[in-house]
């Protein structure tokens, strides 16, 4: 169980990282396509209006995945925040102008107040979507850590190609999730301008993350994780096909395919690493040398088995409740 316990929290932290940028990867990007693709005030209610009832759930599995590697890989954590912690505090500050534009847009009914606070919500979704990325790249790539974990250079030592490379695969990947949320959610011209977006442009924003994955299996690939990434190929081709026939729906969970399958590549690549070290491959954190203690994590899998099936059956109930389209008639006027 000391060997055992370790990896089963890795996949599940791994499992928590999929679902957080499948579900918020669409919220994200519905915030950036207020910006890029709505041509009216209509429209950007429209869109807000898709993942109004959701968007703070959907924040869940990044407290969730933050929290289990505080509790279950506390060395891990503590060098990964102390190294990035500027891009951390920037995407703390993104989540927060971001909730704060989504609930103050409609206190007042003027267009100047909601144009400014429209264009707070698309800043703070890009900003957050490429802190996240880039984050999660140096965690695959590497970080200058010495044998105690700590950070070797100054603040910006972090600031590297795979880290332009992540921000902008996890950017690219949100503004195609959302096209083919926003094409199955709405109806009227957002449905059209998102199904278009998802056919022409969505294959080309998904070019970053595949590059990210196959950097990685180029350098530490396996035989599974090649398996993962060309499933992952053929699940991004299939979307893109869907979306161009506009079966929206096949479209949405293709390219949600290939985020899962993409994620499974690259901690299966990454494995046992957590951490690699640009330093020294010697002191590189591992699965088994970050973890808390057997005791810790045997208590830390009781409760997640009785929480996790509890989250995920009131989060898909509450997809259920807010399934239907939501149409420009359907918005009440301002007041």
């Amino acid at each position: 169980m000391d060997t055992v316990l370790p990896v089963v929290w890795f996949v599940l932290i791994g499992v928590l990282w999929a679902g957080y940028l499948f579900l918020e990867g669409f919220d994200l990007g519905v915030g950036m396509h207020m910006l890029v693709s709505a041509r009216s005030e209509e429209d950007r209610r429209v869109m807000l209006n898709t993942i109004g009832p959701v968007w703070d759930g959907n924040e869940v599995w990044l407290l969730t995945a933050g929290g289990a590697t505080f509790a279950a890989f506390p060395y891990w954590y503590a060098s990964l925040l102390s190294t990035l912690y500027l891009p951390f505090l920037a995407l703390l500050l993104a989540l927060i102008v971001r909730a704060v534009a989504i609930e103050f847009a409609g206190k007042v009914a003027r267009a100047g107040w909601r144009r400014f606070w429209d264009t707070a919500m698309g800043v703070g979704s890009f900003a957050a979507a490429f802190c996240v990325g880039a984050a999660l790249a140096l965690t695959t790539t590497g970080l200058p850590l010495d044998a105690n974990g700590d950070r070797v250079g100054g603040p910006f030592v972090w600031v590297t190609w795979q880290a332009l490379l992540g921000g902008l695969a996890v950017v690219g990947f949100c503004l195609a999730h959302a096209s083919t949320y926003l094409a199955l959610k709405t109806d009227g011209p957002v449905r059209a301008r998102a199904a278009r977006f998802s056919a022409r442009w969505a294959p080309v924003a998904l070019v970053p993350i595949a590059a990210w994955v196959l950097e990685l299996q180029l350098r530490r690939g396996t035989p599974v994780t090649w398996l993962l990434l060309g499933v992952a190929l053929v699940t991004a081709v299939a979307g893109g096909v869907a979306a161009g026939r506009r079966h929206e729906g096949r479209a949405f969970l293709g390219y949600g395919a290939f985020l899962l399958l993409g994620v499974g590549a690259l901690f299966g690549a990454a494995f046992p690493v957590v951490l690699p070290s640009t330093l020294r491959a010697a002191w590189s954190l591992t699965v088994w040398n970050a973890s808390s203690s057997p005791y810790t994590l045997g208590v830390m899998s009781v409760v997640a088995a009785f929480g996790v099936p509890l989250v995920l059956a009131y989060q898909a109930w509450s997809y259920w409740v807010f399934r239907r389209r939501i149409a420009p008639g359907a918005i009440p006027a301002a007041h």
